[in-house]
């Protein structure tokens, strides 16, 4: 089974950036799940087949709540899921839960980080759409989950009987094929695409 790949563009790109990088991931893989800043999200989702999620929503429904991204306008605008949890936007687990059942009620998709195996089996209960462990000392760097924590995946794979991505320092085919190997199904990548040079030819390095 092909791995699902997910890219987090982050605030790395603004503007007309986030759709030209948009274009360049649709013509690798249409299947791809891009999270972009959820002013872009209206823009990519009508002119690209990506599957695009927000970075963030809020556990609101609307009315008096000013300044909060809410799942029903994102999913207007063309969302089809969101992201909840990243290490750089850590959610308190009442909220964490909170936000799922919303966005799960709006039918919205959620993909939900986890910072070790602890964070992982507690989140797994929540029956997220997909689980990517990410330990947030390696998030943005040059060392790979699969490189430095492999006794951690193989553990989530034998103990959390669902499907998980990984996430963090992940910047060539050898970090995918151990992680694989230990029993990902698939990643969550960031800098290593958004800042390459030639993202196309990144994406070929990395997946292909």
């Amino acid at each position: 089974m092909k791995p699902i790949i997910i890219i987090n563009f982050k605030t790395y790109k603004s503007g007309k950036d986030v759709l030209k990088l948009a274009k360049y991931i649709e013509k690798f893989d249409r299947n791809t799940i891009v999270g972009v800043p959820a002013t872009n999200i209206k823009e990519v989702s009508s002119k690209t087949k990506l599957k695009v999620y927000a970075e963030h929503v809020d556990a609101f429904s609307p009315g008096r709540n000013t300044g909060f991204i809410l799942p029903e306008e994102i999913k207007k605008d063309g969302a089809v899921g969101t992201f909840l949890n990243h290490s750089e936007h850590k959610l308190n687990f009442k909220i964490l839960k909170k936000s799922v059942l919303i966005c799960k009620k709006v039918k919205l998709k959620t993909a939900v980080f986890a910072s070790s195996l602890h964070e992982a089996k507690k989140i797994s209960k929540l029956r997220p759409d997909f689980l990517i462990y990410e330990p947030p000392e390696l998030v943005a760097g040059k060392v790979s989950v699969s490189s430095a924590k492999p006794e951690i995946i193989k553990k989530m794979s034998n103990s959390l009987k669902r499907n998980f991505l990984v996430g963090a320092g992940v910047h060539n085919k050898r970090d995918v094929d151990a992680a694989l190997k230990l029993g990902a199904s698939g990643f969550a990548v960031s800098s290593s695409v958004v800042l390459a040079k030639n993202p196309e030819k990144k994406l070929e390095e990395i997946f292909k």
